[in-house]
């Protein structure tokens, strides 16, 4: 019996009416590289990287260093639910077939409000990052909001058209990011190879102790977000049992060894000085131009791709969350709608891109009436929305570690084992909840003081509401995983 076929628990079956994907339109390397060009290694560093260099000084290759292991055994949690209940759903569904209809509800709010967040921050650095460059080469200044409407709206076209096409698209775009960055990385090594250290990862050099590593800890799992983008695509994926785990641990892999092969030239690029790392806009960009100012540009331009790589891979991954759960009623159904021709989630993607566009609105008109609209450039934006986002994002990644043993004691415990389903999930609680922790500690600098309250507040309202519609629909429980992937 193949492993597709082995499903050892009862199913509440889907429909016939239920809207599908398009199904085996993805194989291994594409979702590997959709996983990856989501994940955006050039723009989810030249920006993250800033803050966390602003947060924990000359140690932040180690707080990346912390953040890649947290993520790995993410992974773990992540290929064990795929391989027993592959589900365009992710953590929504894994959460939820565990817990109940309450539980599935709750992931379906908080994770689509933090990815909303989350990805409303790319819609605003996509144009920011060309306003950038433009200011910087022609002196030319133009609002980064009309290249963020222009690169939006050809993203979305693009996804329209089909998982695909799109894919293919984003995956180039990486390819092209994850050489400029490694080539640029070990030029850097090259040129101070005289002065190399072990500095940025010894825990003394870390600014402010586990408080700085608490406020770093969001933006350095931000590098990551995107990991788990194999998940949302496994019903358009061939045998997804196999090739989503595959795509994930080869995926955190190779981006954890980038990560820290570039975040260690960078602060080595600037001899270990913390007040010269800390200073430009971009260090990375800063320290590619001490080397040569050609690799400055090329850098320019693996941040630009990378940007719009990451634009139309999240939102072809992370609306597919919102499109399962309005597919099976845990939101409003008219988010489960499927063109009839392309087979693409139409509806998620417009509401995905709208409530995120409206967000970065509502972040405008906050500033303006609060009397501080000179900081409404893109990168404020970003590590403000960045980090709420990743906040509420941490809390699901939270609730899928402690929801694995009990899945598997519950619905396979012939294969249940004490390392893969206690262990590494127990330690992926602890490696996000410490730091989680000392984001309520202060000093923290506002606003990031009340992200976490924020977070919290968010999680209290997505309880009550779930509670209140659970009781309303008792069905709605059982419908919780019912569209299995490769069924």
């Amino acid at each position: 019996m193949s492993e597709a076929a082995h499903v050892p628990f009862t199913e509440t079956k889907a429909p016939e009416s239920a809207e599908r994907l398009h199904r085996g339109a993805l194989g291994l390397v594409d979702i590997s590289a959709s996983t990856m060009a989501n994940i955006g290694p050039a723009y989810s560093f030249y920006f993250g990287f800033a803050g966390i260099v602003i947060a924990a000084g000359l140690g932040s290759p180690l707080v990346v260093l912390v953040a890649a292991v947290a993520i790995a055994l993410l992974g773990n949690t992540l290929s064990q639910f795929s391989r027993a209940i592959p589900s365009t759903g992710g953590f929504i569904t894994f959460v939820g077939k565990t817990f109940g209809g309450t539980s599935a509800v709750t992931t379906a709010l908080v994770a689509g409000v933090g990815y909303i967040i989350a990805i409303s921050s790319v819609l605003v650095i996509s144009g920011g990052f060309l306003s950038i460059m433009l200011q910087f080469y022609f002196n030319v200044s133009i609002p980064w909001i009309i290249f963020s409407a222009v690169f939006t709206a050809g993203a979305m076209f693009m996804m329209f058209r089909g998982v695909a096409v799109s894919t293919k698209l984003a995956g180039f775009f990486f390819a092209f990011e994850l050489t400029v960055l490694l080539v640029v990385a070990i030029a850097v090594l090259i040129k101070n190879g005289g002065h190399l250290s072990g500095v940025p990862f010894q825990p003394s050099h870390v600014l402010h102790g586990f408080s700085g590593l608490g406020l770093a800890f969001p933006l350095a799992i931000y590098l990551f977000i995107g990991w788990e983008n194999s998940a949302a695509l496994a019903e358009e994926t061939t045998n997804p049992r196999r090739n989503v785990p595959r795509a994930v641990f080869l995926s955190v892999a190779l981006m954890a060894a980038t990560y820290l092969l570039v975040a260690y030239a960078t602060v080595s690029g600037f001899h270990y000085n913390a007040a010269a790392l800390a200073a430009p806009l971009i260090p990375f960009i800063a320290v590619a131009h001490s080397v040569a100012a050609p690799l400055a540009f090329i850098a320019y331009l693996a941040g630009l791709t990378s940007t719009l790589g990451v634009l139309i891979a999240a939102v072809n991954s992370q609306c597919r969350l919102i499109f399962n759960a309005g597919r099976e009623g845990l939101l409003p159904r008219w988010l489960g709608y499927v063109h009839p021709v392309r087979r693409t989630p139409v509806n998620a993607i417009i509401a995905f891109v709208g409530i995120a566009s409206a967000l970065t609105l509502g972040w405008a008109l906050g500033h303006w009436i609060g009397g501080s609209s000179g900081s409404l450039d893109a990168l404020t934006f970003f590590f403000e929305s960045s980090s709420m986002g990743t906040i509420l994002i941490l809390f699901v990644y939270l609730a899928s570690n402690v929801a694995l043993p009990f899945f598997y004691r519950k619905y396979r415990p012939a294969e249940f084992n004490i390392i893969k389903h206690v262990v590494l999930p127990a330690l992926g609680v602890v490696a996000i909840a410490i730091p989680i922790y000392y984001l309520f500690k202060p000093p923290i600098p506002q606003p990031y003081y009340w992200f976490p309250y924020v977070g919290l507040g968010i999680v209290a309202v997505s309880i009550l509401y779930s509670i209140w519609l659970v009781r309303r629909d008792p069905g709605l429980g059982d419908r919780v995983g019912s569209i299995i992937a490769d069924e």
